[in-house]
């Protein structure tokens, strides 16, 4: 179903999951006080989405229709377990930050939203493809509020100071009100871009 570019970009911008479709608002509103989580979270709901889309995809026509959404959410959850595991087991700190979040996976509408519109009537090679692409947009925009918010909030990037001495950090911009506010302005900034594309071509 089209070429793997064309999946990698409707994934990450054309339909991005959270700034354009507006899922997985949960983990993205909660574990973006710093960059660092929010690319862990981004690339372990990646990983999941990868395999999950992939197995989905391989087993599409053995599952019957009248349990396909129990069966989904058991392979989900098959590999949100390898991830989790995998994450306690090499990146301690990580596993620590994100904490319940991880686990939650299971249950994020992209992932259960992707298997159920995409994975389930296509190919393998394109539903990986999906997967990765919508993986992506998601770590795209994890990654960017992590650094709006751990910037104003912090002074700091990576957990690195950038910002001058003289520089006050605001403090909201770490708690749960600056959350929305920095999400707000990300969504009009990614909208107004996106919409400006098609009147440049």
């Amino acid at each position: 179903m089209g070429n793997p570019m064309t999946r990698l970009k409707t994934g990450l911008i054309t339909e991005n999951p959270v700034f354009t479709q507006v899922l997985g608002m949960c983990p993205t509103l909660a574990v973006t006080t710093s960059v660092k989580n929010g690319i862990g979270m981004g690339l372990a709901t990646t990983a999941v989405l990868f395999f999950s889309n992939m197995v989905i995809s391989l087993l599409k026509n053995i599952i019957p229709s009248k349990v396909r959404i129990p069966a989904f959410i058991v392979v989900i959850a098959t590999f949100v377990t390898v991830v989790e595991l995998v994450l306690k087991g090499f990146v301690p700190a990580l596993y620590d930050s994100l904490g319940l979040f991880i686990p939650l996976i299971v249950v994020n509408c992209i992932v259960l939203g992707r298997a159920e519109a995409f994975a389930s009537k296509n190919g393998v090679f394109d539903s990986m493809m999906d997967g990765i692409g919508n993986g992506l947009g998601f770590t795209l925009a994890l990654f960017c509020l992590g650094a709006v918010r751990e910037l104003l909030g912090a002074g700091s990037f990576f957990g690195i100071r950038v910002m001058p001495s003289a520089f006050q950090p605001a403090i909201i911009f770490v708690l749960a009100p600056g959350a929305f506010i920095a999400l707000g302005i990300l969504f009009a900034l990614f909208n107004h871009l996106k919409d400006r594309q098609p009147k440049k071509a």
